[in-house]
């Protein structure tokens, strides 16, 4: 029994090398925990130090950029003041010259209305001129025209002396052609049935006959002396005869025949006496 008593109080007691142990071990643990904060705290202290340079040195170079921004800023303003200024002044010569140049447009549109006032009415004049001259030259063409188609119809044609005739007019128009040409005399007469003789030139005509069915007629001819009877002769033949000393030929044409009645013309050479 005391046996076990000692042994038990034996396994009480404590462990000094164990504890002594511990000890040592909690202090080398501490004093690495105390190093290594003491290391951070420096280092911090390290990195804010740092950081403070950094700034101070941002902070200079802020207020440098600030003094030169106030620099430019006021150097600005100066140039903004003069600009506007010479704005002002290039727009009050801008509102002068555009006031000079409406007024200068508005005496040349009145000067522009008269004008084309006066531009209308000598337009009007002209007009009334170049109506006038293209109904001149109108009735000019159609004079023209109408003589190109009197002309187209002259005929040459042999009488009834076998005599190739010279043109044949078959109406007035083309007769009156004939007579501006001037290469012959042209007498126009109209002769009646049963009426004396008539003197054309120097012979004298006389109507014995008609014939209105067949368009064909009978004239005696007085020439020389001489009675000729040209008989069933019919329209617009060239009726031809010679007389005077040196003979000459004379043509009788008749353009219209009635029931009593012949209208014609004698076509005769220019120089014999009348």
């Amino acid at each position: 029994m005391a046996d076990e008593i000692r042994t038990y109080e034996v396994e009480r007691q404590p462990n000094h090398k164990l504890l002594l142990g511990v000890g040592i071990a909690g202090l080398v643990l501490a004093l690495g925990s105390l190093g290594w904060n003491y290391g951070l705290q420096h280092r911090l202290e390290d990195s804010l130090a740092t950081r403070t340079q950094q700034n101070d040195k941002l902070q200079a170079e802020l207020d440098q950029t600030n003094a030169r921004l106030k620099a430019t800023s006021e150097t600005l303003g100066q140039s903004v003041g003069m600009t506007q200024k010479q704005l002002e002044d290039r727009a009050q010569t801008i509102l002068a010259a555009q006031q000079a140049q409406t007024a200068q447009t508005a005496r040349l549109e009145k000067a522009q209305a008269a004008t084309s006032k006066q531009v209308s009415a000598v337009s009007q004049d002209v007009t009334s001129v170049k109506t006038d001259v293209g109904g001149v030259k109108t009735d000019v063409a159609n004079t023209k025209s109408d003589l190109a188609n009197t002309q187209s119809q002259l005929q040459r044609v042999i009488g009834d002396a076998g005599v190739m005739s010279g043109e044949i007019a078959t109406n007035h128009d083309q007769l009156e052609i004939l007579k501006h040409k001037g290469d012959r005399n042209y007498d126009e007469f109209t002769l009646q049935k049963g009426a004396k003789p008539v003197l054309l030139a120097n012979i004298t005509l006389q109507l014995k006959k008609t014939d209105t069915k067949h368009s064909r007629f009978t004239v005696n001819v007085s020439s020389d002396d001489k009675l000729i009877e040209k008989k069933d002769k019919t329209v617009n033949e060239p009726v031809q005869f010679y007389t005077g000393k040196n003979p000459v030929l004379y043509e009788l044409v008749i353009n219209t025949i009635s029931k009593n009645t012949i209208t014609g013309y004698l076509s005769t050479p220019k120089n014999i006496s009348r």
